[in-house]
């Protein structure tokens, strides 16, 4: 696990985000994280040139639920791309393991089957400190780090569609 802040980005190197639409898809288990990583998220596509009225929000009950949700939001909403946020902490059982690889392998299948990109922001870790670490605490908040990620990838999903540069 990391163990500095990696929530830092230097805005000349990213793409204006002016012109794309976000999706956001978020869980409801463990709200006290997941709304952290979605507030970062959306502060960050802001800070980079989005639009609040081009970041739509959408919640699902829980972790395993994200992978309908995304596909849902990739067929209705015309986004160029989408931060998939959830949060699952390891138990007594082999549930953890179950959704985590559900939704891991749920968000690589919409990855393939669509061309909207879908973003990886689900944290799996041991503790519950460990996430809130890692959602606004001491190593940062990867909520920030996938709304980069998602403002290069709408950057590389576009290239080529409008007669704009979306730089790199």
């Amino acid at each position: 696990m990391a163990t500095t802040n990696l929530s830092y980005y230097d805005k000349a190197t990213i793409p204006n985000a002016k012109s794309f639409r976000f999706g956001i898809v978020v869980s409801e288990w463990n709200p006290e994280i997941t709304k952290n990583l979605q507030k970062g998220a959306i502060e960050t596509l802001i800070d980079c040139g989005a639009s609040k009225e081009n970041v739509i929000s959408w919640d699902v009950p829980g972790s395993f639920e994200l992978v309908f949700g995304c596909k849902k939001m990739i067929q209705s909403q015309q986004v160029d791309a989408i931060i998939a946020i959830g949060n699952v902490i390891q138990g007594e059982t082999k549930h953890f393991d179950f959704v985590c690889e559900g939704v891991t392998q749920g968000i690589v299948d919409l990855n393939i089957k669509y061309d909207v990109p879908v973003i990886f922001c689900v944290l799996t870790d041991n503790t519950k400190q460990q996430s809130l670490d890692r959602s606004g605490g001491k190593l940062g908040n990867k909520g920030i780090e996938c709304a980069v990620a998602a403002v290069k990838m709408a950057a590389l999903r576009n290239i080529g569609r409008s007669k704009e540069n979306i730089g790199f």
